[in-house]
């Protein structure tokens, strides 16, 4: 609640202004989903400004735009950027939407961060009143360095060296010029009166203070050179404005959004029978709900209009789920289901597989998909020991591991990349696979790179793989290599004869034009972007 001092006539009143919420929605899918979040939040009274990523589908942008040109209490960032993980993109975005709604929400008194994954787990009147009662701002901020905030991998490092690449999509890029800004000696000085704070992005604030927090970025044009070449900004950006423009003693060091993570370090994700867990937590909003989860959607969108709800606050949740899952138990309700049978990669998410024998045909595919469209790519991830993957919790370790835990481990592979699309290579023996992909909810796409076989090029194969030696004696070999060509083309045959569902073969001798056809329905990426992939230089080179 705040309080304005006015005068009418001779008279000075007082009003009281109750709590209304400029909600900061930061998505990139799910357009439909975008759409009744913010229809249900603002038929309360209150208001939302929406940054769409950039990067998303032009005409996922245009239906959330034309859906909601008629709702007064919504209103777009000015300008809409392509945001990455980790980047500086993500907090640019969030001024981008928080100005939008500054201006155009003269009356809102308290922004609030959300995602297309988060959803509302009280009333409007119970956050209202919540925030009427509490003028304070809620945010996670601790001391970057004194905290134990950051479990693993890079800390000081963050901060001291320039970032200029997304580790997650161009890692090779972002080591290598952390490696050199190392062995240079490249450190820079933080700020001299700034005291980096980190904690979660998903804050509450007050209107008073995101005044003053756009206030500081213009005038300290420093502060901001320095977060734009960090890492990971969005957990130290917000978090360490608000301690240095805001008394300690107004500030709540929490989140109000409920949210919790695996063993594995990746969000946990609700489900339709979370719904009591969810209510009983002492806090407003909770994420990552899951896309499936329709069930529990509209229960959550029907209590956030009631006005007569009330709550019963335990807020066992985070204690509980560490006890289940501690004790291994395999349960619908609260433990982990990344090894469950039935477990899906998710009904929104698309996975693109690239097949080839030729491994070095597709890696040279795959290396130029990643400069051309913003897809994570990864290469023979079931059939190379050394394939380059995050760390996720040891899931990774082995080609066992990961062909036993398939659908878990390409679940968690979508959660860390932050993606509804992904590429994998997978070479044509490993038809168990496609079966078991294409039998997934989701939409599996199927781009077969069919190669012409030289016989030096079998004969090297057959070395490879252990069939022959460098003593093999010539006529071995020559009754060996028709042996080995039938089994590669028996291998397509049987890709073939599955009849999958967008399933494309690309052959080698087929001109560029047919090509990029195949890759442009394959990527569902424009003939300009298709015919640039298609014409990587010495693609069949071997």
């Amino acid at each position: 609640m705040s309080i304005t001092v006015g005068s009418v006539g001779n008279l000075q009143c007082i009003v009281f202004q109750m709590a209304k919420i400029a909600f900061i929605l930061l998505c990139h899918k799910d357009p439909d989903a975008i759409i009744g979040q913010a229809n249900m939040l603002t038929a309360a009274g209150d208001c939302m400004a929406i940054h769409f990523d950039a990067r998303a589908r032009p005409e996922h942008y245009r239906k959330i735009r034309e859906a909601l040109a008629d709702n007064p209490n919504v209103t777009f960032a000015r300008k809409r950027i392509k945001c990455g993980w980790g980047e500086w993109s993500l907090v640019q975005a969030t001024l981008y939407a928080v100005e939008a709604a500054v201006e155009e929400f003269p009356h809102a008194t308290h922004f609030y961060m959300l995602s297309g994954d988060c959803a509302a787990i009280k009333s409007a009147a119970y956050a209202h009143e919540f925030l009427d009662a509490n003028d304070v701002d809620f945010i996670e901020s601790f001391d970057y360095f004194e905290s134990d905030w950051i479990k693993t991998g890079m800390k000081e490092e963050r901060l001291i060296y320039r970032h200029f690449f997304n580790e997650r999509t161009q890692s090779k890029r972002f080591y290598a010029s952390f490696e050199l800004q190392k062995r240079l000696g490249l450190t820079r000085e933080i700020p001299a009166d700034i005291q980096v704070q980190i904690g979660s992005q998903w804050w509450c604030l007050r209107r008073r203070t995101i005044e003053w927090i756009l206030d500081f970025t213009r005038k300290r044009r420093d502060v901001m050179r320095f977060f734009r070449t960090t890492w990971i900004p969005d957990e130290t950006f917000f978090q360490t404005l608000v301690r240095h423009v805001v008394p300690d003693e107004e500030i709540r060091t929490r989140t109000l959004t409920f949210l919790m993570f695996t063993d594995y370090g990746m969000p946990v994700t609700f489900y339709n029978d979370h719904y009591d867990l969810l209510l009983s937590q002492d806090f407003l909003f909770a994420r990552k709900i899951s896309p499936e989860a329709t069930e529990l959607k509209t229960r959550l969108g029907a209590l956030y209009a009631d006005d007569k709800a009330e709550f019963k606050i335990s807020n066992e949740g985070r204690s509980l789920f560490s006890f289940l899952t501690g004790r291994g138990r395999i349960g619908r309700r609260f433990a982990s289901r990344f090894w469950e049978t039935e477990s899906t990669l998710g009904r929104d998410r698309e996975l693109m597989i690239v097949v080839c024998k030729k491994w070095h045909v597709a890696k040279r595919l795959l290396d130029k998909l990643r400069h051309v469209v913003n897809v994570p790519a990864i290469e023979y991830l079931f059939n190379e020991e050394d394939t380059a993957l995050p760390d996720l919790g040891g899931i990774q370790a082995t080609l066992g591991k990961r062909t036993r835990h398939r659908r878990a481990l390409m679940r968690m592979l979508f959660d860390y990349y932050d993606t509804d699309r992904l590429i994998v290579c997978i070479d044509p023996a490993s038809l168990d696979l496609l079966h078991d992909f294409n039998g997934d909810r989701s939409t599996t796409k199927i781009l077969e790179i069919q190669c012409q076989f030289s016989d030096d090029y079998l004969a090297g194969h057959a070395m490879r793989v252990g069939l022959a030696g460098e003593q093999t004696p010539p006529e071995t070999l020559e009754r060996l290599l028709p042996t080995i060509r039938g089994d590669i083309n028996f291998e397509s045959d049987r890709i073939r004869d599955a009849e999958f569902e967008n399933h494309m073969i690309l052959r080698e001798g087929d001109d560029v034009e047919q090509h990029a056809g195949l890759i442009a329905r394959f990527l569902d990426v424009g003939p300009e972007k298709a015919l640039e992939v298609a014409q990587t230089d010495h693609l069949f080179a071997d």
